[in-house]
């Protein structure tokens, strides 16, 4: 196992855990709940469509007519979106947890906790490959993608540690699943190196990314930003998606 990427990428899942510990600073509100799902789904949203979606579609416009392009990452974006919407189904409703939580409200923030954990325990995996296998190739690649996806990891944990803190009232318990959620990077990593590294190739990896980013896009709009937009703290959710857009544009600008 080659340490330094490895301690990349853990590194990089730990700042899942970061975000966790960032949001057991604050009391769990609604209208933290509100701000911090506008962040973390407008991070989601613009790291998928700025960053993951236009550098699949530059690999695979290399082999592939424009249109062939096109189809081919629309359908591993579609393919992403179908998986983060079986695993909602596959999980406990609203319902359910409104009757173990005590509200109709904590069952909502525990539902939305657990897609979101969930989607990032799936897109996690495929992260630490991609950290370890381009620290393996290139050392500066990796630090960069270490970088990156450190970056979009701490308003994720924020988007699992917050409702989970709401539902529970335990903040401990909401940074405990934010690092959970986040250890699922080396745990990819180190399951790649041990079974996976002979068959990981550009465009096997350039899929997953695509995978990826229709999972961070199906998990934003269907549990993060309808929280953000819930109309008593809509504007504290609008506030916190503009910021969060903003601060991720910063960050893809800043690291290409």
């Amino acid at each position: 196992m080659p340490v330094t990427p490895f301690v990349l990428t853990t590194l990089a899942g730990l700042s899942t855990g970061l975000g966790g510990v960032i949001a057991a600073l604050f009391r769990p509100t609604p209208r933290l709940l509100a701000f911090c799902g506008g962040f973390a789904g407008a991070v989601m949203v613009t790291v998928s469509l700025a960053d993951l979606a236009p550098s699949v579609m530059e690999f695979y416009g290399q082999s592939l007519s424009p249109l062939g392009c096109g189809f081919a990452v629309t359908g591993l974006l579609l393919g992403g979106m179908l998986t983060a919407l079986f695993l909602g189904k596959a999980l406990p409703g609203e319902e359910t947890l409104a009757a173990r939580f005590g509200s109709r409200a904590k069952g909502a923030a525990m539902r939305t906790a657990l897609v979101t954990g969930a989607a990032l325990l799936l897109h996690n995996l495929p992260e630490g490959i991609l950290t370890l296998v381009s620290g393996v190739a290139d050392p500066s690649m990796g630090a960069r993608t270490a970088l990156a996806i450190a970056l979009h990891n701490i308003p994720e944990g924020l988007a699992v540690a917050v409702p989970f803190s709401c539902a529970t009232g335990s903040r401990g318990k909401g940074a405990a699943a934010a690092l959970t959620s986040g250890l699922a990077e080396p745990a990819g990593a180190l399951l790649a190196w041990l079974f996976l590294r002979n068959f990981v190739t550009p465009g096997l990896l350039n899929g997953i990314v695509a995978l990826v980013a229709g999972i961070m896009l199906w998990v934003a709009a269907d549990q993060l930003l309808p929280t953000a937009f819930e109309p008593d703290n809509r504007k504290t959710g609008v506030v916190g998606f503009a910021f969060g857009t903003l601060v991720m544009i910063l960050g893809i600008a800043a690291l290409n």
